[in-house]
């Protein structure tokens, strides 16, 4: 009878943040899916008739779709691929004991903590810069001449941004796994004769293989709203070269001015978030059940 009242003293003490929640979730989502089935414009508010699906077929059937998932799906792919490879080598060095280890863990690390928008800046600006910038002169420096990234790779300049704020979140998971593992199994097999390249790839990669999955889906789930830096560096161009989903559905509402398309935008980038982040659950749970 004590469990009874117990769980449910706990239950009303949870339901006003349950409450508060799903109201936080629910009233923008609902907005948004009142708005996708409307002829929306800010040019005429005061007009805004039902035209059920039509939002979404323009959507769909636009071009600009295509190329905004496209780039999506490559920029996550390329930053994952990035972080992940890059995670792991500097998990391996910064495991090691060396002087000044804390200090350099804690340079690593620093960079995760730097808003997107001022890393968009320094990195357009200082960085990447043809003329004034670091990496420019040192092209020129080295004969190669400089290259006006946001021209000519645009896309490649922003998932090299995206990649150098996340690879530290990544380094941290990796760190922290591979710093659990045994020191005994490593003795073991150096005792019986293997390599470090033995010992990597079959003591020390499956030992983080939950690490990693973790860090993928944590990564794509954020990767997949990237803004910021697409905002503040290429506004999408040239072209549509670096427009992403969250960007084209920036674009639809407050350049374009059409709510109702955007609204439909939005809806659809949820359900592909949604169903990419459905299947990694399924595949970390399969990893964390091996």
């Amino acid at each position: 009878m004590a469990t009874a009242k117990t769980r449910t003293a706990a239950q009303l003490m949870l339901a006003p943040s349950v409450i508060a929640l799903l109201i936080w979730m629910i009233v923008p989502l609902s907005l948004t899916l009142y708005f996708s089935t409307l002829n929306y414009n800010l040019f005429n508010p005061g007009e805004t008739p039902f035209i059920g699906l039509t939002n979404y077929t323009y959507f769909l059937s636009d071009p600009a779709f295509f190329t905004a998932l496209r780039n999506t799906l490559t920029l996550v792919m390329g930053v994952l691929i990035i972080t992940v490879g890059g995670g792991i080598l500097l998990a391996l060095l910064l495991d090691q004991v060396f002087y000044g280890v804390n200090i350099v863990r804690l340079l690593v690390i620093a960079p995760f903590f730097v808003m997107p928008t001022v890393a968009a800046l320094v990195w357009k600006n200082m960085m990447m810069n043809p003329v004034a910038g670091v990496i420019g002169q040192f092209l020129n420096f080295t004969g190669i001449g400089a290259i006006d990234w946001f021209s000519n790779a645009p896309l490649t300049a922003i998932i090299i941004i995206v990649a150098w704020q996340w690879l530290p979140f990544s380094t941290l998971i990796l760190l922290t796994a591979l710093q659990s593992l045994s020191e005994d199994q490593r003795e073991a097999a150096e005792m019986d004769g293997a390599g470090f390249l033995s010992i990597f790839w079959y003591i020390t990669l499956p030992h983080m293989a939950r690490a990693i999955t973790v860090v993928i889906l944590i990564q794509t789930i954020f990767l997949l709203s990237i803004f910021a830096e697409i905002y503040v560096t290429t506004s999408g161009g040239p072209g549509l070269q670096t427009t992403n989903l969250p960007y084209l559905v920036y674009n639809m509402a407050l350049l374009q001015f059409d709510v109702g398309g955007a609204s439909a935008g939005g809806i659809v980038a949820v359900v592909l978030a949604n169903i990419v982040a459905f299947f990694l659950v399924r595949l970390i749970g399969k990893n964390l059940e091996a």
